[in-house]
């Protein structure tokens, strides 16, 4: 459903996105990670037909988007960074505005109106104008004209960003009802987001692809996953009981707030053992806890 074939952006001599390549597959939630100026939304704005690629080329549902950019846009939802709109129009105002341009006219139209409005709790704040709006509501208003026309293939650039916690679940319970039949990309900087609704994770920095795999996948790459912390009333009995688990390969101790590590030799798991060697030494523990990683 969506491509990208050595998709390069410059500027000048600066290389926003170095000649990346992957396909999102129908039904997929991929999520493109990375810190700020890694290339994210320059990407995201190349698919959208946004901007006109350096390099390379890229494809929405088999529609290139340089060179059957209608085709191309007509199958995809677009919210960009800042969910921009017209601040002048009432929310109302701006839906009719975006059914009109999607070729939704009178009843389809209408219908497909009141269900991104109740999908995204927009009731109250539909006859104002969007400038006096809050940024989440803001926010949810973007979403609800990049969903309007029922698109197969959505890029959301930080969907959640700005929403309050109410409303980020609310939004990303939207986004897992849509995954069954939707392609989708999400821009985001926050991993809770990644473990909530994607099944896939594209991390990027300096323009380019970094890793490629699904968040669990990925957790694993890291030297916490399996780990086991805690603290305990004793630093030094603690130590000595997890000196006793043959399945750990070092320890580490934090001197903030003498938090206990213990790191698994590879492939092994350590939490059972490491409860239980506590117990057994009777040591007083006050929290423990499986790093994920």
């Amino acid at each position: 459903m969506i491509e990208t074939r050595e998709l390069s952006k410059r500027y000048g001599d600066f290389t926003a996105v170095d000649a990346i390549s992957f396909k999102v597959e129908p039904g997929q939630v991929l999520g493109f990670l990375g810190p700020n100026g890694a290339g994210k939304s320059t990407t995201m704005k190349m698919l959208a037909g946004f901007l006109a690629p350096t390099a390379g080329s890229a494809s929405v549902a088999g529609f290139d988007v340089e060179r059957q950019p209608l085709e191309a846009k007509r199958v995809l939802g677009y919210l960009p960074e800042g969910a921009p709109s017209y601040g002048e129009m009432t929310v109302r105002e701006f839906l009719d505005f975006i059914a009109r341009v999607r070729g939704l006219h009178g009843e389809a139209g209408e219908r497909r109106s009141d269900d991104v409005i109740a999908r995204l709790h927009l009731e109250p704040v539909l006859e104002q104008p969007i400038d006096t709006l809050s940024k989440g509501f803001k926010r949810r208003v973007g979403l609800a004209g990049a969903i309007l026309h029922d698109p197969k293939v959505l890029i959301l650039d930080e969907p959640t960003d700005g929403l309050d916690p109410n409303q980020k679940q609310e939004v990303r319970s939207l986004i897992n009802s849509m995954a069954r039949d939707k392609t989708i990309i999400i821009s985001t900087h926050l991993l809770e987001e990644v473990h909530a609704v994607c099944t896939r994770a594209i991390i990027i920095a300096a323009g380019r692809i970094l890793a490629d795999a699904t968040p669990a996948e990925l957790e694993a790459r890291s030297r916490y996953h399996q780990a086991v912390s805690l603290t305990a009333a004793n630093l030094e009995e603690a130590k000595a009981a997890l000196a006793r688990v043959g399945d750990i390969a070092s320890i580490e101790v934090d001197p903030q707030d003498n938090r206990i590590t213990a790191f698994p030799k590879p492939g092994r798991q350590i939490f059972v053992a490491v409860s239980d060697a506590l117990k057994a030494q009777q040591v007083a523990v006050r929290e423990l806890a499986l790093e994920g990683g």
